[in-house]
């Protein structure tokens, strides 16, 4: 993608949380306010965009991947770094070659970073992942031994009673969407394409006990805004909207459809199977217009916030909210209500529980960090203070714990004014401080991490 040059004022995704920081840093034995669980033995790794400096790629969503990494044991925070991945594009590789192919190494590897089989991805859904090291150094571009020639998904799932790991790759052109499935000792054992009509930009996807939760929806791949500044995709009324479930059989592709109101979704929060049949997702929705006004904000020539934001100028409610769909095979039909009114996104749960019943989510939003209860169906926010914002909650589950939410919740968390970023370490079941640590320097708004408990 062609560099932008500005000559008025800098786009959001270039400035105050967002901004990129020039360098990266290594630092050891942080100042920790409060007290460390114990338990915390490992490390927090996030990934976000960080353009170089000096450079835009047009686009929040296409700066180089940055990892940040902070390092917890026996109550202390021993290290801090922040790594570029070392992608091909960075080294200045196009995506698109000479002979008009593909290169899926030619990634920015800058959205997720997970741990499958031992092995650390950094991940980037138009792309290969890229293999890193837990000390965030690169080793290279992954494809397990050969077997993965789609790109990956940044949200792979894995089911915590198997172990494997599900996960998909879309394409510009067909097949648009295949599956893949990887065992719990890391091999790529099945790969199948599923039919949709176009290269639409599925980003997230959910697994159940049985399924596979598909989510066809109208915002698609066009060509004809490459190097614009900015992504080549547009909402299309006439794609249309639906939900697919796929059987996690062996070998099939049988896929059923349920048309739902036109929508978009980034993330999933979880989905299960109700016991009388019928498949239960909650994902964090937006209408178009919610969808059209934080593509806008987030490409960053409006005001003021991004994915998770407060409401926007012209819109009567939050762009995007938690949401609930209810799929029927039995009956034939779905229903969807929403969860609550308040802006959301990057919603979490606890993974001992992926693909089966939840009672709790976490999503974040301007005003902080949310819990929540969708049993009693009340919320519980932890607001962060002033010009400060909260990243991503990840739950760490306490090991002794027998409730769902006992445990804490990880957050990094960026200042509009520049000031240092910190580790928020939240009690997840009260929401209530029980650290932060203190880390050297400013930390950019990003995407989404991991906690990597260390492997004895």
């Amino acid at each position: 993608m062609t560099d932008v040059t500005h000559e008025g004022p800098l786009p959001l995704y270039l400035r105050d949380r967002f901004a990129p920081v020039p360098d990266e840093h290594s630092a050891a034995d942080l100042t920790v306010r409060g007290s460390l669980p114990p338990e915390l033995d490992g490390r927090y790794l996030r990934n976000g965009p960080n353009p170089l400096p000096g450079e835009d790629k047009g686009h929040w969503f296409t700066g180089p991947g940055m990892l940040h990494g902070i390092r917890l044991r026996d109550g202390r925070a021993e290290w801090y770094r922040n790594r570029w991945v070392r992608t091909r594009e960075l080294e200045g590789h196009p995506f698109i070659r000479e002979d008009l192919n593909v290169d899926l190494t030619a990634n920015p590897a800058n959205t997720h970073v997970i741990r499958h089989a031992g092995t650390v991805l950094a991940l980037c859904e138009v792309g290969l992942p890229y293999w890193v090291t837990p000390s965030l150094e690169t080793v290279g571009p992954y494809d397990f031994g050969g077997r993965l020639t789609t790109a990956m998904t940044a949200h792979p799932k894995e089911d915590p009673v198997t172990g494997e790991l599900h996960l998909f790759g879309t394409g510009f052109a067909p097949p648009y969407l295949t599956y893949h499935r990887v065992t719990a000792e890391g091999v790529l054992l099945d790969s199948r394409p599923v039919a949709v009509p176009g290269p639409t930009m599925m980003h997230d996807f959910a697994i159940t006990e049985h399924h596979i939760v598909w989510m066809d929806l109208p915002v698609v791949f066009d060509p004809t805004l490459a190097g614009r500044g900015g992504l080549p995709y547009r909402w299309d009324d006439g794609y249309g909207a639906r939900l697919g479930v796929m059987p996690r059989t062996p070998g099939s592709t049988d896929v059923r459809w349920y048309d739902v109101d036109p929508c978009y979704v980034f993330h999933v929060g979880n989905a299960h199977e109700d016991g009388q049949g019928r498949i239960v997702l909650d994902a964090v929705r937006y209408d178009r217009d919610g969808f059209r006004h934080s593509w806008s904000d987030i490409g960053g020539y409006t005001s003021p916030s991004g994915p998770g934001g407060g409401p926007k100028p012209g819109l009567r409610r939050p762009p995007s909210v938690l949401h609930r769909w209810t799929l029927d095979p039995v009956a034939g039909r779905i229903t969807e209500s929403p969860l609550d009114d308040r802006a959301a996104e990057f919603p979490t749960h606890n993974e001992s529980l992926t693909g089966r019943p939840h009672r709790y989510l976490y999503t974040v939003s301007d005003d902080g960090i949310t819990k929540h209860d969708l049993a009693r169906h009340t919320t519980h926010t932890h607001k962060t203070p002033g010009t400060r914002y909260a990243g991503e909650a990840v739950f760490v589950p306490a090991a002794d714990g027998t409730g769902e939410d006992e445990g804490w919740l990880l957050s990094l968390v960026s200042d509009d004014d520049g000031a240092a970023g910190e580790l928020l370490v939240l009690d997840a079941a009260e929401l209530s401080v029980q650290a932060v640590v203190e880390l050297p320097h400013a930390v950019p708004a990003g995407f989404h991490g991991s906690w990597l408990p260390d492997q004895r």
